[in-house]
């Protein structure tokens, strides 16, 4: 092979251009994630958030059987350094990205229902139900938060963002955060906008604390807050019967969302700024631990 050719496929210090390493994880991922699904696919076809949470699964542990193989093969990393090691912060980091977001979803409802414009009527159920209600969902709507952190803002996310930068991977990611979401009922522009946005803030929450347990806290803590205890549609999916009450948006959907759920109006526009700002300016860093496993995007390729 001439050094031109293989300047094509390794930089100056001998790695792995990013753009190979990003091709050679989709098919990984992919065979990895179909194994998986196949075998969670009698569960996977139970109705509802369940699930949609098995069929999730499926796609976590594709999507982290890639990145974990791909780092200790050819990056020669701990498969830590992927953004799920556990340390003495992560319990912090995933209460804070809870409350996080959930807490500016739930200002900006709050604002709307003052205004009249979302509303709740009674339901069927009891307090014990509601409880549990709660606690099981804040499961099952993890896994799926974290599917798709492990996909969106894992290996290769995190390739590209040692290869061309953050602002360039972060954007690029989004974009395809966005378009995952396109066939969603109910979807529109504006819907897509605000998803793109949350891909913006998701890649965000990774990069400040090299951490995929506190971004997919943050995806949790909007999800959970948005579908289960505001009883309101998630990216236009209805998939939970929350006990004792019922979510009803109200005046235009550009505001509010409509049937595709806060996420479609301007409201989420602000929760999402809102909770940006939140990640931008609180203290937050990489742990010790985290770095000693040196993440991908602590160092640049050499070009």
């Amino acid at each position: 092979m001439s050094a031109a050719i293989a300047r094509l496929f390794v930089n100056q210090a001998g790695e792995m251009r990013s753009l190979w390493r990003v091709l050679l994880f989709a098919p990984v991922f992919l065979i990895a994630a179909a194994v998986f699904r196949g075998v969670l696919a009698p569960v996977a076809s139970r109705p509802g958030l369940v699930g949609v949470a098995v069929g999730a699964a499926g796609l976590l542990l594709g999507a982290l059987a890639g990145g974990m193989l791909l780092l200790a093969s050819i990056d020669r990393r701990s498969v830590g350094a992927l953004g799920f090691a556990w340390t003495r912060r992560t319990p912090a980091e995933i209460a804070l990205g809870i409350a996080l977001a959930g807490g500016a979803l739930a200002l900006v409802i709050a604002i709307l229902a003052l205004l009249g414009r979302v509303a709740w009527t009674p339901d069927a159920g009891t307090p014990l139900g509601y409880a549990g209600e709660l606690g099981r969902d804040l499961l099952l709507w993890g896994v799926a938060a974290a599917a798709e952190e492990a996909l969106f803002r894992g290996y290769a996310f995190q390739v590209l963002v040692q290869g061309v930068g953050a602002a360039p991977a972060t954007l690029l990611c989004s974009a395809g955060f966005a378009l995952a979401h396109r066939g969603n009922p109910h979807v529109d522009t504006l819907a897509l906008v605000n998803i793109f946005l949350a891909g913006v803030l998701l890649s965000v929450a990774y990069l400040r604390t090299r951490s995929l347990w506190f971004a997919t806290a943050v995806h949790l803590g909007w999800n959970w807050m948005m579908g289960t205890v505001l009883a309101l549609p998630v990216s236009g999916l209805v998939l939970i019967d929350t006990p004792l009450y019922d979510g009803h948006p109200g005046g235009p959907g550009w505001l509010t969302g409509g049937a595709f759920g806060p996420e479609g109006g301007l409201a989420a526009t602000v929760a999402f700024g809102l909770a940006l700002l939140g990640v931008m300016v609180l203290p937050l860093r990489e742990s010790d631990r985290m770095r000693e496993l040196r993440p991908l995007v602590d160092s640049r390729l050499a070009r």
